[in-house]
């Protein structure tokens, strides 16, 4: 359940209407609600209860350490992917025995940072990450563990940019030099590979890839233990899909119940690293229009909301759901969809003010008609939305507000021109 719902033609955030908000902290703005992401990560709790996973949220997905902790005091572990991550976990009050440091490049300060830390795992990418993970480890007189990130190539069928579990991509080993590296493995006293990692990309809107993906990592496993490894961990990773359109992904109900059979009687401690599902649909970016300007056939709703705060569309082609904060009420829409043609509506693209012809939030939607000073919402932009943000064109970037029942609080100021020019003031 997605608490951002219209009410008599305004659209509200659980109890709090979104016009409100937009006046008092200005535009563009980032708004959370609180509830939708405690529901889901519920959810994914609840559905993967039967293997009791350790549900390590990834951070790269949503930062803000007021969030974390939110997440935090549910019991969520995170994933991190950096120094700087691992420091909003330590903010946030995280349990260092959950936190998981994942990402191909860890630089040697930040495998410091993290041995120092006392993390649970580090996601080894490669062979050449072991050996460097067991020299700093070394150096600092520590043994950690760790998992191989394995390859399985399976098509996710994603966007190229987000597929990461095919061989041609950057991430993980495969399966062929997977066993490989284990007995390098045997080399490397201060480092205990005694887990396998995947991750296969996101969003992945099916649960197929995942059946496939376990189950070639689980035949692996068997494989390592009849050769005398040690296994005792598998983390499935994330890329579990939201619903950018109505009903577009699974639940986590749905992958939960393709997914724990196969995990049944397996001997192994459990690890998932969900983000998208749980942040996306927790959050909207909320605009206002600037100007309204016809060129040739087009119609375009020009929005001081940019790529700079919201990337997606840009950089992937990223559909999402945009729609007037106060449509009236004959334009309250049912459903979310690029397909929505309601009666009286206009096909426009929504852009913004940075110079570029690709800065764009969406293209030939069929919109209420809207005027100078109306805000307009982008749906599922709590997730991979204020964390890719920029200051290109020297835009401070927006605020984040976090709304819990009938109240709201700013969990991040705008950024003033002040804080565009400060570090380079050296």
């Amino acid at each position: 359940m997605d608490h951002f719902a219209y009410r008599q033609g305004e659209l509200y955030c659980e109890n709090v209407p979104v016009c409100q908000i937009a006046e008092a902290v200005g535009t563009p703005a980032y708004i959370y609600s609180k509830a939708t992401l405690l529901h889901h990560f519920r959810q994914v709790r609840d559905g993967f209860a039967e293997v009791n996973p350790t549900i390590c949220f990834s951070i790269k997905s949503c930062q803000n350490i007021h969030i974390l902790q939110l997440l935090a005091q549910e019991g969520a572990g995170f994933d991190v992917v950096s120094g700087g991550e691992l420091f909003r976990a330590r903010q946030a009050g995280a349990d260092m025995a959950r936190i998981v440091f994942a990402g191909v490049g860890k630089r040697d300060v930040e495998i410091e940072q993290a041995i120092k830390a006392g993390i649970g795992w580090f996601n080894v990418e490669s062979e050449a990450e072991l050996v460097n993970l067991q020299r700093v480890a070394a150096l600092l007189g520590a043994t950690v563990r760790a998992a191989l990130r394995i390859n399985p190539d399976v098509d996710p069928k994603t966007h190229t940019y987000t597929t990461t579990g095919k061989k041609e991509t950057k991430f993980g080993v495969d399966l062929e030099r997977a066993m490989n590296v284990f007995q390098e493995s045997v080399r490397q006293p201060n480092v205990r590979l005694c887990g396998l990692h995947l991750h296969i990309g996101s969003p992945v809107n099916t649960v197929q890839p995942y059946v496939e993906a376990v189950t070639k990592a689980l035949l692996f496993i068997d494989e390592l233990r009849v050769a005398g490894f040690q296994i005792e961990a598998l983390n499935i990773g994330g890329g579990f899909g939201a619903s950018y359109s109505t009903d577009e992904a699974p639940t986590a109900t749905d992958y939960a119940r393709a997914i724990v059979p196969l995990l049944h009687g397996k001997r192994l401690s459990i690890l998932t690293e969900p983000g998208r599902s749980i942040a996306a649909n927790a959050g909207i970016l909320v605009a206002q229009v600037l100007l309204v300007k016809q060129s040739g056939e087009r119609q375009f709703a020009i929005v001081d909301a940019a790529m700079t705060d919201l990337i997606r569309p840009a950089l992937y082609g990223a559909y999402h759901f945009a729609w007037p904060v106060r449509p009236g009420e004959d334009f309250c829409p049912e459903r979310r969809g690029a397909d929505l043609k309601l009666a009286g509506t206009v096909e426009m693209d929504i852009v913004g003010p940075v110079c570029e012809s690709g800065d764009f939030l969406a293209k030939g939607r069929h919109l209420p008609p809207v005027q100078r000073g109306d805000y307009m919402a982008v749906f599922t932009a709590g997730a991979y939305g204020f964390v890719m943000s920029s200051q290109y064109n020297s835009r401070p970037r927006a605020p984040e507000v976090l709304v819990d029942g009938a109240a709201y609080a700013i969990i991040r100021r705008r950024e003033t021109y002040e804080d565009l020019v400060g570090p380079e003031y050296v």
